[in-house]
């Protein structure tokens, strides 16, 4: 019991940390320029480009293999679909205008930070299976998952921050967004060895979303706010940083 304890432990800590570290730049944001908050909005973009594509489908491929993971893949466009027409349809969800200019930055964000919220999930299983094959192995990976989810938590702060959420809102959501990591983690270790089928499921899941949202939400609202050079650098600068961080796990 103290092990499955400590695992829930630590791969909540994991999930919250990393996220609520990446929330903590909606304490740095106050009334940015539009071209500082369209390349901020990119670079985010670029970061869940990468870690999608270089690290997330890659361990869903390796994992369960091509099939399963693309069924995840679609299935997590279509269910992201749904929540967007359902948050849409929320007349009152912000202010009471979610067609606002500045609402639909913060439907972005919610998008986003369901996403992420999914991607922790199978993060967790990680952590918990890990800890059942041994405790030491459990530790690195929660701490490497705490830094893998720091870029995640920028990614979703930025638009919400920049819909004009008040900063603790911001943070909070962040948090929020890191406690399926807990989850995942007592699920994944009282099942000890999970199917790799279940686990590839939900990281194509997981990463289906956070592509749609990236591709549909962040770079058109990016695009918006300002068109220049810069805009596209911070995009390729953001790819080249989810690459880096990628590599490190």
């Amino acid at each position: 019991m103290g092990d499955l304890f400590f695992s829930c432990v630590m791969g909540t800590a994991a999930g919250i940390l990393g996220t609520g570290l990446g929330g903590l730049i909606g304490f740095v944001l106050n009334n940015p320029s539009r071209r500082f908050l369209s390349a901020l909005l990119n670079f985010s973009a670029g970061l869940m480009v990468a870690v999608v594509c270089f690290d997330l489908l890659p361990e869903a491929f390796e994992i369960g293999g091509f099939d399963v993971s693309i069924v995840g893949v679609c299935l997590g466009v279509v269910m992201i679909l749904a929540c967007d027409e359902a948050i849409t349809a929320w007349k009152s969800y912000y202010k009471g205008d979610q067609r606002s200019p500045m609402g639909q930055y913060v439907k972005t964000g919610i998008l986003l930070g369901i996403g992420i919220a999914l991607h922790n999930f199978p993060e967790g299983l990680a952590i918990g299976s890990g800890f059942t094959a041994m405790k030491s192995y459990g530790i690195g990976l929660s701490l490497v998952i705490a830094f893998h989810d720091v870029p995640e938590g920028i990614a979703m702060a930025a638009p919400m921050r920049i819909g004009g959420m008040a900063r603790w809102k911001v943070f909070l959501s962040a948090v929020m967004a890191g406690i399926p990591t807990g989850i995942g983690a007592l699920v994944g270790y009282l099942l000890g060895e999970i199917s790799p089928y279940f686990i590839s499921l939900c990281l194509g899941f997981a990463g289906g979303a956070m592509l749609y949202i990236t591709c549909s939400e962040l770079i058109p609202k990016s695009n918006d706010l300002y068109r220049g050079r810069i805009s596209g650098m911070s995009l390729i600068m953001g790819v080249i940083a989810g690459i880096v961080v990628s590599s490190m796990l």
